[in-house]
């Protein structure tokens, strides 16, 4: 039987198609794809648009049922969803946040130039390996008590900063500042705790990462100096979440969820959108849970940030500060946040879901670091191993058309296992290094899983993305060394 996805898409025009809501039966609004014409080939290869239309029969939804070009299947809602729905009657849908909750993208900057890190690369690689736990189920150099460990989860990164691993005004560059407000340690069930103590300051495994990269081409001369981004500048992209802490929030309020759907007659096409009323005590109880969960993402991103800096100085005998190594910004790519949106023509206060989406303010948003408030919002969308990154900026655009969202990254075309197959017998490490770029990684299987040609091209996605309006292109940066789980 074919999987490929027969319904109905209507060209908007180059860049936007449409899911009409006549399509499927209890769609409340029309689904909207980010996609050129080739790419939208490759999308209806799997069930990713239906789940598009599924996301349209949400209560409460408004606007689009929205997908970028990144789109592929995931849980409920497909990666690379955005749905908002309003405060006052709509829902809130773990499907619509993913297991992986504040899975996200950190990028700081080093006055370092591609030169001076490119003899110390290997050297480097093996101090970060070593500093920073990696791979399935890795554990923290620190433990935390409980009492700290609800503190991290009320304050998120600034619990972290406060204890010495970071510096002052570190918090002002991270999305929220590093806390989502909201978030109650008392929606946190004993197993998540038990998760969450030990894997504070890890990478993770599967596509987390942490890449060293020079700025290879500058798109846009003035935002780039206004983010501080210059030729042969090096940059540290740090990409992991909330680990098995977020996966436990999920999985417990996913059980949840199920019932409030019975309790409060909830029907939708597909049990993976199980949700409750916002307003409903399950849909607060599941929300002050994976504000806990986005907020324990930010420490461990925080902790990381912190080995990083002791790395590279001990390394290049200099100081951190010496280096320049400033977070340029922090970024969630899987969460659920209350949010101020213009719909038709009214102020409505939304709860904007975004999974494998990143957030894209434009110019002039309060939320915005005051350094970037003139230009928007630095957007970090990773590419794969081999390719390399994109800086964006937010648009106004972005905040008319897709409640300040954009895509997250390249987006998988290839199953995991299928990604491993196709690689078996191939000693990927060597690969890439013939590519100029040197990788280190807990196992094998995690290269073979994420081989480049598992990706779709980073540089299509960012394309779209730019031509439809979402982000601008700020500048490009190319990997060369790679640390994997």
């Amino acid at each position: 039987m074919s999987n490929i996805w027969s319904g109905p898409l209507k060209k908007k025009d180059n860049w936007r198609w449409i899911i009409p809501r006549e399509y499927k039966k209890g769609m409340l609004t029309d689904g909207l794809i980010f996609a050129n014409e080739r790419m939208i080939g490759e999308i209806r290869k799997d069930q990713a648009p239906e789940q598009v239309a599924n996301v349209a029969c949400l209560p409460g939804i408004v606007g689009y049922s929205l997908a970028m070009p990144d789109i592929h299947w995931g849980y409920g809602f497909p990666i690379g969803g955005v749905g908002a729905t309003r405060l006052g009657d709509g829902v809130i849908s773990p499907g619509g946040v993913g297991f992986d909750i504040n899975c996200g993208v950190r990028v700081i900057k080093t006055t370092l130039y591609l030169e001076e890190c490119i003899p110390k690369r290997e050297v480097l690689l093996r101090a970060l390996f070593h500093s920073i736990p990696s791979g399935v189920g890795s554990e923290g150099k620190m433990k935390f008590s409980l009492s700290d460990l609800k503190k991290i989860l009320r304050d998120g990164a600034k619990a972290i900063i406060q204890r010495g691993f970071g510096w002052d005004g570190d918090e002002l560059v991270i999305e929220e500042q590093g806390a989502l407000a909201g978030a109650d340690p008392a929606a946190i069930s004993e197993k998540a705790f038990e998760r969450g103590k030990s894997q504070l300051g890890t990478l993770g495994s599967g596509n987390h990462f942490l890449e060293i990269e020079t700025v290879k081409q500058i798109f846009d001369p003035h935002i780039a100096k206004v983010f501080g981004l210059y030729p042969d500048q090096i940059l540290i992209m740090i990409h992991t979440g909330s680990r098995g802490f977020g996966h436990q929030v999920c999985t417990d309020h996913l059980r949840v969820m199920q019932n409030a759907m019975r309790k409060y007659n909830i029907q939708l096409p597909d049990r993976q959108l199980a949700c409750a009323p916002l307003q409903s005590t399950e849909g607060q109880q599941y929300f002050s849970a994976m504000a806990c969960a986005a907020n324990f993402a930010w420490a461990n991103r925080q902790l990381i940030t912190h080995w990083i800096r002791e790395s590279f100085e001990k390394i290049f005998n200099r100081s951190a500060q010496d280096l320049g190594m400033e977070i340029l910004y922090d970024v969630a790519h899987n969460i659920a946040k209350i949010e101020q949106h213009q719909v038709n023509g009214k102020v409505l206060k939304l709860c904007v879901h975004r999974k494998g989406a990143t957030r894209s303010f434009g110019p002039g948003q309060r939320d915005l670091p005051e350094k970037y408030r003139s230009v928007g919002q630095p957007v970090l969308i990773p590419g794969d191993m081999g390719t390399g990154s994109f800086i964006l900026c937010g648009t106004a655009q972005s905040m008319e058309e897709s409640f300040g969202s954009a895509c997250h990254g390249a987006g998988r075309v290839m199953s995991r296992s299928e990604a491993d197959k196709s690689a078996k017998g191939r000693n990927i490490a060597n690969e890439l290094e013939e590519k100029g770029v040197f990788v280190m990684a807990e196992s094998n299987a995690t290269l073979r899983e994420e081989i480049p040609a598992a990706y779709k091209d980073v540089g299509e996605v960012v394309d779209v993305v730019e031509k439809a309006g979402l982000a601008r292109r700020v500048v490009y940066a190319q990997p060369i060394a790679v640390m994997k789980g």
